[in-house]
């Protein structure tokens, strides 16, 4: 017995000494990955240190990447540039992405609304266009929800607005768990993250064609622990969302613009699309055939395309003399690629 007991001693001393070095591996690599991105900008704000990356003039614009993901996604799409030439562009790391700290608290989609409306006040903004992605889009939907007189518009890309119980969300949300999801997600959760990136990044493109510079360039800022704790954070709020009463977004006043992939593998983005076109009146759809969920990347051009749209219609409203259409009775006119519906369509 005594040697049995000195044998699961030393197992266990190995055990700590191996998870302690994947640990230190995964810190240094972390450190090193962040490191290279040290530019942009940074704000103290609400108890975390906010950074973003900023370009260009003319009306304010926000751009909020999905969970997982970090403000350079859209300098990486080709969108932040391009936007640059017409907009101020600012892209922000969200609480606990890229460059961007995360406190323990919550972190909600109506916490980071407020967040970031508090945030480009400080800096003297009052009325902006916000873009998201993803999970992006739910920040944008409450920003147009908590602070309408300020949001001239909103461009939602692959939202998940009415997401059902999915046991991959419960799974998603387990490294938050305290004590062993910490070991976990500081030893092995970062190696799992890296070996299957290239099956990720098939999941999320497909079936268009996978970005290579997304691809190569994501993964190691993707895969550091503290960016690991609020992907799982936001998985966990994804699913509560799921178990919680169905939202509805009949009052989202605002111009709006919603974008999503037909081929979308990680849900249904398409009908979840459509059945947010119904709810908000006005509101433009655009269908992008052959395209997954990350289609910023994929098809930036039909992005931008109905970002300036959406900045139009706002444009529209603040002319005075000119006569508003109802917006139930606007049309949008489709581009060659794409399907563009107006509301009330079946």
């Amino acid at each position: 017995m005594a040697f049995d007991r000195e044998d699961a001693k030393l197992a266990a001393g190995l055990l700590v000494a191996a998870l302690a070095a994947l640990a230190g591996y995964n810190a240094v690599r972390a450190r090193r990955a962040i490191a290279a991105r040290a530019y942009g900008c940074v704000m103290e704000i609400g108890g975390l240190r906010l950074h973003f990356i900023e370009a260009g003039s003319g009306m304010p614009l926000l751009l909020l990447h999905g969970n997982g993901s970090m403000a350079e996604d859209f300098k990486w799409s080709g969108i932040f540039d391009e936007a640059a030439k017409t907009y101020r562009v600012l892209a922000f790391d969200r609480p606990g992405f890229g460059r961007s700290s995360r406190s323990r608290r919550r972190w909600s989609a109506r916490d980071q609304a407020d967040l970031i409306h508090a945030a480009v006040g400080r800096l003297g903004i009052e009325k902006y266009v916000v873009l998201g992605h993803s999970w992006g889009a739910w920040i944008a939907l409450e920003l147009a929800r908590r602070h309408s007189p300020s949001v001239a518009g909103i461009v939602l890309v692959s939202g998940y607005y009415y997401p059902p119980p999915r046991l991959d969300l419960a799974l998603a949300a387990l490294p938050a768990l305290p004590v062993i999801g910490t070991v976990f997600r500081h030893a092995l959760l970062p190696l799992l993250v890296r070996h299957a990136w290239p099956w990720a990044m098939g999941k999320i493109f497909q079936p268009a064609a996978i970005a290579g510079d997304f691809a190569a360039l994501a993964k190691d800022v993707a895969s550091r622990p503290s960016q690991l704790r609020a992907v799982c954070f936001e998985s966990a709020s994804m699913l509560g969302a799921a178990l919680s009463r169905k939202a509805s977004y009949r009052d989202i006043a605002v111009p709006t613009g919603i974008l999503a992939g037909a081929g979308d593998r990680l849900f249904d983005a398409e009908r979840d699309a459509r059945r947010l076109h119904a709810e908000i009146c006005g509101s433009l759809l655009e269908v992008i055939p052959d395209t997954g969920h990350m289609v910023h990347q994929s098809a930036p051009q039909a992005v931008v395309g109905m970002l300036h749209a959406i900045a139009g219609r706002h444009a529209m409203s603040e002319r005075p003399r000119r006569r508003r259409l109802e917006p139930c009775a606007e049309e949008f006119e489709a581009g060659p690629a794409s399907q563009r519906f107006q509301a009330g369509d079946k």
